[in-house]
């Protein structure tokens, strides 16, 4: 089976080559990271036999995709999204995998893809039928994989990390009990991926939940020092021209 990956996390995008090798049978085309590749990619190649895409990428929402192609072979979706958009993807009869994408996930929607008629246009229609209904939704990640000891990936759930750091131009995912996981994303990417509601950019050096927050003080020159429920390498500072901004944030 001609199998096309479209993942922008490199971590995902190896559990899923790892998975599916694993499976055996699979000859995987390429791994593209970004719509424009994407696109490109399909005005070049022949149509494979399945995709893995997942929905939020480097530089903007796999739907875009659509604009722009036709696809008309069966794709599985790589998501996080909460579960009532997975059951729209239900109702649309495309399946999808919940991330972080488990092998046997993985299994089953090969064989369902085994089971399903040729392609007509059926498919392109339910397709449409789904990026007309989410399009305009905002698509924030709910979990990451993370390394650990060896070649080991763990799920860390984003509601459970208290801060993002840079550390020695590393980023860092900070929890509760003061465990630091390693990310392969930077602070903007980080920034655009996650609810806005729950993080604030407080600097260049710090991305906030808002359930690590404790409490502020004055600091020199008007700006706030954000004092968190767990230590924190630094002092972290807010600006005086953003204060209005991280008070609205805050309290809203």
């Amino acid at each position: 089976m001609k199998v096309l990956l479209v993942e922008d996390e490199t971590l995902a995008a190896d559990n899923l080559v790892k998975i599916l090798r694993k499976i055996g049978g699979m000859d995987i085309l390429a791994v593209l990271e970004s719509v424009y590749e994407t696109v490109e990619w399909f005005a070049t190649h022949d149509q494979p036999d399945l995709v893995f895409m997942d929905i939020h990428l480097a530089d903007g929402s796999a739907f875009e995709i659509f604009d722009s192609v036709d696809i008309t072979c069966p794709i599985v979706f790589t998501t996080a999204y909460d579960e009532y958009a997975l059951k729209a993807f239900k109702v649309n009869s495309i399946d999808y995998l919940l991330k972080p994408v488990e092998s046997a996930a993985v299994e089953a929607a090969l064989e369902k893809q085994r089971r399903l008629q040729p392609v007509d246009g059926d498919l392109t229609g339910k397709l449409r039928q789904l990026i007309a209904r989410f399009q305009d939704e905002p698509i924030y990640k709910s979990s990451f994989l993370v390394p650990v000891k060896g070649d080991k990936l763990v799920p860390v759930k984003t509601e459970d990390i208290l801060y993002f750091h840079i550390d020695h131009g590393v980023v860092k995912a900070v929890l509760e009990d003061g465990r630091q996981h390693i990310l392969d994303m930077t602070l903007d990417e980080l920034s655009k991926a996650l609810d806005p509601r729950m993080f604030f950019r407080a600097n260049r050096q710090f991305l906030l939940s808002r359930q690590a927050i404790r409490d502020m003080d004055l600091w020199f020159n008007q700006r706030l020092s954000v004092n968190l429920t767990v230590p924190a390498p630094e002092k972290i500072i807010i600006s005086k021209t953003r204060i209005t901004e991280f008070k609205n944030w805050f309290g809203s």
